[in-house]
């Protein structure tokens, strides 16, 4: 069997999610479904992260094993002709036999981005959370840096997958602004369950002055989900980046 990763990107408004869902739409389970056919056998995909309902990812890895003779080269074109126009297969490559898209992934980027101003943009409504208070972008800054290092991140997550360890190592968390685009660019190990929605919670707090970038540090100490600021809505939110070594790292690059 040959083992395959895909490099994916999709708009996630209309499914629920990447995981398989037994009565709703999902990524995964649209994937599958493309790839059984074209494969003319079941095939299941593993992939590099679990994506909540309404999250987009710009770059997703997920792999599979197949028998088919399709050259990975060819399978993306293939794919799209079977998938819907929200997802993408944008290139493959045959993988080592260990390779797993969640297992071997060295670390991921997210973006989370906020249309901060008083009027709606009808064009981003499921692209960006729409915010219209006036924030305070140096405040921004300052407390997304308070997240970068290790740390345990038991008060931004929520509960809902169970995990050896809440201790993650970010390595860099940092807020953008162009015109009234407000973006937080987090890259990590690896991510608890809306994690980096609680922390653009918690970064929009600071923004608004109700709390300080410096007391950050202490609320993670607490561990107490309560302390910190609110889960953020899920279409700001996309997966960015992934890494990886050999041959899937280079396929992720382009």
């Amino acid at each position: 069997m040959r083992n395959i990763a895909l490099r994916l990107a999709y708009d996630g408004t209309r499914y629920h999610g990447w995981q398989v869902q037994k009565n709703d739409v999902s990524v995964a389970g649209t994937l599958e479904k493309a790839l059984s056919k074209i494969c003319e056998h079941p095939v299941k995909v593993i992939g590099c992260g679990r994506t909540d309902a309404g999250v987009h990812a710009l770059r997703y890895c997920a792999n599979f094993k197949t028998d088919s003779k399709i050259p990975a080269d060819r399978l993306p074109l293939a794919l799209n002709s079977r998938l819907p126009s929200d997802i993408a297969a944008v290139d493959a490559v045959e993988a080592p036999d260990d390779f797993n898209a969640i297992l071997s992934c060295v670390k991921k980027e997210y973006v989370y981005k906020l249309h901060n101003s008083r009027i709606r943009d009808p064009f981003l409504e499921n692209r960006a959370c729409f915010f219209p208070s006036p924030l305070d972008e140096e405040r921004m800054k300052k407390a997304a840096k308070q997240f970068e290092g290790t740390h345990d991140f038991r008060a931004v997550r929520s509960i809902g997958t169970d995990t050896k360890t809440t201790v993650r190592t970010v390595h860099w968390c940092e807020i953008e602004k162009d015109g009234d685009i407000i973006t937080l660019r987090i890259c990590a190990d690896g991510f608890l369950y809306n994690m980096v929605r609680a922390i653009m919670g918690t970064v929009v707090y600071a923004g608004l002055g109700k709390l300080s970038p410096e007391s950050i540090p202490l609320l993670l100490e607490s561990g107490d989900r309560r302390l910190t600021g609110p889960t953020m809505p899920p279409q700001g939110l996309y997966m960015s980046r992934i890494w990886y070594e050999g041959i899937v790292g280079e396929m992720m690059k382009k």
